[in-house]
């Protein structure tokens, strides 16, 4: 399924859009499902590249699926690296503070925040995996406690689908399908340059996260290829996080999001199960 196909579709109408910032982009989608609460949460985190190609809406057809499972969706917009004040840190601070908005929306949703699972689609699995790393990032360092914020909300688990997981290694993977240069565009830094941005940033820094984490990654997959999952689960294993990665046969980089596909079944009993397993905080 090629990007052009996916994106023509029509996108599926949440049941609430709320506002967490100042700013064109600072906003989110919100699904629920039906009856009572409190209802598990998940951040469900956009991809594009990081870039403003793509929004909230190419994910809304997967976040009402989620909303049928029994949880809730929170799905963030945010500035992107092609945006005024998305180039770093602005994307990370955005998320991180989207993220941290679920406190306000708990008692007019009735969400059960002990139960947060952080979910994302490829730079936005990336975003997902570092909020899992953000609590973990120096409070007492002041280019990290901006980022990490005096509370953050910390999720007790993450599904990866076709995420972008160890920034260093996507880049030297000449970027996938997102191009050679797009991690020295998220970091706005040359590579020479961009350790301390990279240890920030990137959530093999933060390894082990502590969190049970999916990666589901089609075989077919030309953005992120399969063996960038394997990848990362060897090294968070190895750190002592648990981590199970599924491989679509059949599936490229958008049928893990697209629940029409015949290849998103199998991920996707994948998914639900890992959320009925999801334990509390």
């Amino acid at each position: 399924m090629s990007w052009s196909e996916f994106r023509a579709l029509d996108r599926v109408e949440a049941d609430a859009r709320e506002v967490w910032g100042e700013g064109e982009d600072a906003f989110g989608e919100v699904y629920l499902p039906e009856g009572e609460g409190p209802h598990p949460v998940v951040v469900l985190v956009h991809g594009g590249c990081w870039q403003s190609i793509a929004g909230v809406g190419y994910v809304s057809h997967l976040a009402r699926r989620i909303a049928q499972e029994g949880w809730a969706v929170w799905s963030p917009e945010f500035r992107r690296i092609d945006q005024p004040g998305g180039s770093w840190p602005g994307i990370l601070e955005d998320v991180g503070r989207a993220t941290d908005h679920l406190r306000a929306l708990a008692p007019r949703h009735d969400l059960d925040l002990e139960r947060v699972v952080a979910m994302g689609h490829s730079s936005g699995g990336h975003l997902a995996l570092w909020l899992a790393a953000r609590p973990k990032l120096d409070p007492l360092d002041p280019v990290a406690r901006a980022l990490r914020g005096d509370d953050p909300l910390a999720p007790v688990g993450v599904v990866g689908l076709a995420a972008i997981a160890d920034l260093d290694d996507f880049h030297r993977a000449e970027g996938g399908g997102c191009g050679a240069r797009s991690v020295e565009r998220l970091l706005d830094a040359a590579p020479e340059s961009w350790h301390d941005r990279l240890a920030l940033s990137s959530p093999t820094g933060a390894l082990p996260l502590g969190v049970p984490q999916l990666m589901v990654t089609g075989a077919l997959d030309a953005t992120v290829a399969s063996a960038h999952a394997e990848h990362w689960a060897g090294l968070a294993r190895a750190a002592g996080d648990p981590v199970e990665v599924v491989i679509p046969e059949g599936a490229g980089h958008f049928e893990v999001v697209a629940p029409w596909a015949s290849t998103f079944a199998p991920a996707w009993r994948e998914i639900a199960d890992f959320l009925r397993r999801t334990e509390p905080r």
